[in-house]
């Protein structure tokens, strides 16, 4: 009797302990891009609603739906659908959908098992990212395991068997089906973080999409590791990251290809500056060039997208940054500025792709974020059409997260 009476107020208390989650986004995006009839002008706003309540027998609920509105339909939202051709693709469809319901359980000491559609974020979302910056966000039909037992060191296993991808749920690229695996193994020392992992996918194939949409050319098998960190010297706080991952093919994949993946990276931080330089590559054999299907592209190889699928040739990004960031300033909270140059190369061969200038203004207040964006693409002469045309594209945002 004791013991039911404990477990209904335990039950009461997660009840009460329910957190809400909101997240609304409103958003400008402008593009325009040489040899399309029209400039793409995409006005969208999306909220995400739901909540997350307290544990009750070790366990949470989290439930969240999703709501993303085109407020201007001037623009081509799936690059797998035949309409509004005469715009360039901005990836934001109009779509209503549940963006994640799941269980995690902590009864194991040191252990979290979350159960369900899930949000994955691993490392810099290099190889596995939830592509937040979209409308809609990737999310994971898995079962994921976090187990930080030993001390410094964290274990993170993931199966999943479901991505809903950004296109959203009336697309035909919308889902990607299929058995994969992901392995993040970590251990944190005071200069930095190693990480090894392993992302062994599988995508079954989609009626109608052929050629570079066939959810298949993305089942790989990656290995590889990465290491990152800082150290403090003086008043400077000097940051380093190097990464390396080898890849081929898994499955039903109709290529064969052996790609390597290096990435190099300094940074110096002093009073709110932060200047970076390096250099990431992605071999291509000609064919096929390295792929990360799961990764949050828009944080790699250029704000103007250019290169969300890797050119068969590979490519080489040499790029360097300026960033500023100042807190209490002009009535914000924070007040951030960062301008990125990139030149892009070919990995297998002597060839330029072009170069990009990306811009961009921050401000937050309390739970609102604000954000002006903007990207440059200018193709080289010799390009392949389908990045050798010259991009450009503004965004204006404001975002309210509780």
């Amino acid at each position: 009797m004791l013991s039911a009476v404990a477990d209904a107020n335990d039950f009461v208390t997660a009840l009460e302990q329910t957190k809400p989650l909101v997240d609304i986004r409103l958003r400008y995006e402008e593009v325009e891009q040489t040899g399309i009839v029209d400039n793409a002008h995409a006005e969208t706003l999306r909220a995400r609603l739901g909540a997350q309540t307290g544990k009750f027998l070790d366990t949470s609920l989290l439930a969240e739906g999703e709501a993303m509105v085109r407020l201007d339909r001037d623009y081509r939202p799936d690059n797998a659908v035949a309409t509004y051709t005469r715009y360039p693709v901005v990836a934001d469809p109009e779509n209503y959908q549940l963006n994640r319901l799941s269980l995690t359980n902590t009864s194991l000491p040191q252990t979290a098992i979350t159960v369900g559609r899930q949000r994955i974020i691993l490392d810099d979302q290099r190889f596995v990212g939830n592509t937040g910056w979209r409308q809609n966000e990737v999310t994971f039909d898995a079962v994921r395991v976090v187990n930080k037992s030993v001390t410094n060191l964290t274990f993170d296993l993931t199966f999943l068997d479901k991505v809903h991808r950004q296109f959203g749920v009336d697309s035909p690229q919308g889902t990607y089906k299929g058995d994969s695996y992901l392995a993040n193994v970590a251990y944190q020392w005071r200069i930095g973080k190693l990480t090894a992992f392993a992302y062994l996918l599988d995508f079954d194939p989609i009626a109608g999409l052929s050629g570079a949409l066939d959810p298949r050319r993305g089942s790989t098998s990656t290995y590889g590791g990465r290491f990152a960190g800082s150290w403090p010297v003086a008043a400077v706080k000097i940051g380093y990251v190097a990464s390396y991952a080898w890849q081929k093919q898994r499955g039903d994949n109709p290529l064969t290809f052996s790609n390597d993946y290096f990435l190099g990276e300094l940074n110096v931080t002093w009073q709110g500056f932060k200047l970076a330089g390096g250099e990431e590559v992605m071999q291509g054999n000609g064919t096929v060039g390295f792929a990360t299907p799961l990764a949050t592209l828009h944080l790699f190889e250029g704000w103007a997208d250019k290169f969300l699928t890797t050119p068969p040739n590979g490519i080489k990004d040499p790029y360097g940054s300026l960033g500023w960031t100042g807190t209490h300033l002009l009535g914000l909270d924070s007040v951030g500025a960062t301008v990125i140059y990139r030149g892009f190369e070919a990995e297998r061969v002597d060839t330029s792709y072009g170069s990009e200038w990306d811009f961009a203004l921050t401000g937050k207040w309390h739970h609102y974020a604000a954000l002006l964006q903007y990207a440059n693409y200018t193709a080289a002469a010799a390009t392949p059409l389908t990045i050798g045309r010259n991009t450009s594209k503004f965004w204006a945002q404001l975002e309210y997260v509780w």
